[in-house]
Parts: C-alpha cells; sequence; structure tokens
C-alpha cells in the first residue's frame, strides 16, 4: 500500500512526516532512531534502525580498549572528554 504526502524541509533539513504516514507506521514515534539512505539523486529513504547487526559485546571491549590507553599527558578518555566540552 502506497501512502503518499507533502512536506516542506524547515531549516537545517529539518522535515516533519505527514500525519496520514505517521499513522500507518507504527514504528515512527517521537524520538524513534531511523536510518537515512539516498542511492538515486532524486530519492531519500527513512527506515527504522535495528541494531540486530551490532555485536555488542566487541563494541564495549572496543570502548573499554580505548579507555584504557594512557600517554604521556593522560588517558585517551580524559582527553576526549576535555576537548568535547572545551567547544
Amino acid at each position: 500500500m502506497r501512502i503518499q504526502g507533502t512536506a516542506i524541509i524547515r531549516d537545517r533539513g529539518q522535515l516533519t512526516i505527514p500525519e496520514k504516514v505517521r499513522k500507518v507506521q507504527t514504528w515512527i514515534s517521537p524520538a524513534s532512531v531511523v536510518t537515512i539512505t539516498s542511492e538515486n539523486p532524486d530519492e531519500i529513504v527513512i527506515r527504522p534502525y535495528s541494531s540486530k547487526n551490532v555485536d555488542w559485546d566487541k563494541l564495549w571491549k572496543m570502548i573499554r580498549k580505548s579507555r584504557s590507553i594512557k600517554g604521556k599527558r593522560g588517558n585517551l578518555s580524559e582527553f576526549i572528554a576535555r576537548d568535547r566540552y572545551s567547544h
């Protein structure tokens, strides 16, 4: 079933999905995480984000490893935090 609506892209690329589309798609709700892809110049595809392909154990292992790296001037996570909050 094809549902179509019209919307206007606002400042900073903000787009409101038309209500008639939101009513049909149960996964669209406030704070929904989506993936946005564009393979052709005249289309954008929005899909619900799926974390099924994420190896969470591997990801957390890499995070712990990066936090443990220490150098001459301190550890990496402290550097990133200082850099992030200094701007």
